[in-house]
């Protein structure tokens, strides 16, 4: 059984109230029979311009009913809000394997991820930022993907491009058998609606869940997979769902007051 948990800053504080560390012990939906494991993704940010865009978001003390959850700067940073998304995997969700990856400006862009034990056939993968550092100076440009696929493992990309100027990320992966029927993934980017040289505020798109098999709505997990964004404002950036049913829901990838978004990726997995 997998459930989905959400971690906000401003349920700790306002969100004009930057701080460089909030957390709080955020309950599970249902208790587990031992402490579940936590992919966990970032899916919504606010940060000051003026200084480097520096986020983590670690998850400690991890009990079977709780865990506690933060969103995290450090140095001259200013983080206003943050949103965490993690996916709860039961101890015996054993064929779903999770993991993290953290690259620095000297290490490969490109790393090859091998499995704890190959899959009968070649899994789905999705990967999610769950931290990052880029300089203010120059626009945040970041992605990652996972390609190479096949029943042992995959090769783990980070990248950017143009004049960006790249300190660090970490990304978090899941992998799952292709045939599982209560679980849709997929990666939606807002070029699916409209070209990166015409930036909006808000932007949206329906989609189904195809072959996937919910008895009831599922839990949605949401994370940020990429973003372009002018760096002449703050980094302004949400990613959602809503109209979520056992056939489809809606995404969102949306920014705000003078936030310039050229454009942006999610992941988004859907589980009961």
């Amino acid at each position: 059984m997998s459930t989905v948990t959400s971690f906000d800053t401003t349920t700790v504080r306002s969100w004009d109230n930057p701080q460089h560390d909030t957390f709080d012990t955020v309950k599970f939906p249902r208790p587990y029979v031992a402490p579940p494991r936590l992919p966990h993704g970032l899916r919504q940010l606010e940060i000051d311009h003026r200084w480097n865009i520096r986020v983590l978001s670690p998850i400690e003390n991890i009990q079977r009913d709780s865990a506690v959850y933060h969103v995290s700067t450090w140095h001259d940073t200013k983080l206003y809000s943050g949103i965490l998304d993690s996916l709860n995997l039961a101890p015996a969700n054993l064929d779903i394997m999770c993991g993290e990856h953290r690259r620095d400006s000297n290490s490969p862009n490109n790393v090859r991820i091998n499995f704890e034990r190959p899959f009968v056939t070649p899994p789905k993968v999705v990967v999610f930022f769950n931290a990052f550092d880029l300089c203010r100076s120059k626009n945040w440009r970041l992605n990652t993907t996972a390609t190479n696929i096949d029943k042992w493992g995959f090769t783990l990309n980070i990248n950017t491009w143009a004049d960006t100027i790249f300190h660090s990320a970490q990304v978090g992966w899941i992998a799952y058998p292709e045939d599982r029927e209560n679980i849709f993934s997929t990666s939606v980017n807002t070029k699916d609606v409209r070209p990166s040289y015409k930036p909006q505020l808000q932007q949206g798109k329906n989609i189904s869940f195809g072959n996937a098999k919910f008895s009831k709505y599922p839990d949605v997990f949401v994370a940020l997979n990429e973003f372009d964004i002018d760096n002449n404002a703050r980094f302004r950036i949400k990613a959602y769902v809503d109209n979520v049913s056992t056939k489809g829901l809606t995404w969102h990838i949306d920014s705000w007051a003078d936030t310039i978004l050229y454009s942006a990726a999610a992941t988004i997995i859907a589980v009961n």
